[in-house]
């Protein structure tokens, strides 16, 4: 029943690539002022996963202290050079270009593996509980949103035609299945992976979440705007507390 919910998680999580279309079809003003107060959101959705669900879980871990610093560690680090070698950035403006050269393809690529690691981070979560599994899937559904409409705008402005940008967008989403599927497997003949795979999210959360994510909200500095921004990351991590009602 594990590998149902997650397999069904997962692709759920690779057909968020699909609201690029639905993105475009609103006024420019209005999405902008929209994604804002998403990413707001997703910063407090991705540190309340990591702070209300992951890390009390690894506290039950005995004996892993070291590892589990150092998974974490590592997760920050896996996302750092994603971003810096890989070109993947996320971009949280319409028509930003994200400093990405070439575009199309090397953003393609990025994303992918981005999403491989999304459906392993999955995986290791429902591996450990259902509850963990849900929220974590939430987490990442939450950040995929603005960062998939970035990439789809991306593409269209790299000279894809708006069939062409949903297909590769969302052939590089499935990815997330693959690594899932490798996730389950190694599970089965790797005793313990899923702690180590939980404290790499959480490292990979943090990262996104402060290094990538608040600094676009810093661009926005006006006294109502910051105000909105705060209630949205608290309102985030509220939906992350809610989901303790489910344990």
């Amino acid at each position: 029943m594990t590998v149902i919910y997650i397999l069904v998680s997962v692709v759920l999580v690779s057909f968020i690539s699909l609201i690029g279309v639905g993105a475009l079809m609103m006024k420019k003003n209005l999405l902008e002022r929209a994604m804002l107060y998403l990413v707001s959101f997703s910063v407090g959705a991705l540190l309340g996963d990591v702070f209300i669900h992951i890390m009390p879980e690894l506290a039950e871990e005995p004996g892993l202290n070291i590892k589990i610093s150092l998974a974490i560690l590592g997760g920050m680090l896996i996302f750092f050079v994603l971003e810096k070698f890989i070109y993947w950035h996320h971009c949280h403006k319409v028509g930003q270009h994200c400093h990405v050269h070439p575009v199309g393809f090397s953003v393609l690529v990025g994303d992918g593996l981005h999403n491989f690691i999304d459906g392993a981070i999955i995986a290791g979560a429902y591996l450990v509980n259902l509850p963990l599994g849900i929220a974590t899937t939430i987490a990442v559904v939450l950040h995929e949103i603005p960062q998939e409409i970035g990439d789809f705008g991306i593409l269209v402005y790299a000279g894809f035609s708006k069939v062409r940008a949903l297909f590769y967008n969302l052939l590089s989403g499935f990815t997330a299945l693959i690594g899932s599927i490798l996730t389950i497997i190694a599970a089965r003949h790797i005793a313990g992976i899923e702690p180590i795979l939980l404290a790499i999210a959480a490292g990979g959360f943090i990262y996104i979440a402060s290094s990538d994510l608040i600094p676009e909200l810093h661009k926005e500095n006006g006294k109502r705007q910051s105000l909105l921004q705060l209630l949205s990351i608290i309102l985030g991590g509220g939906v992350m507390g809610l989901l303790l009602l489910l344990e």
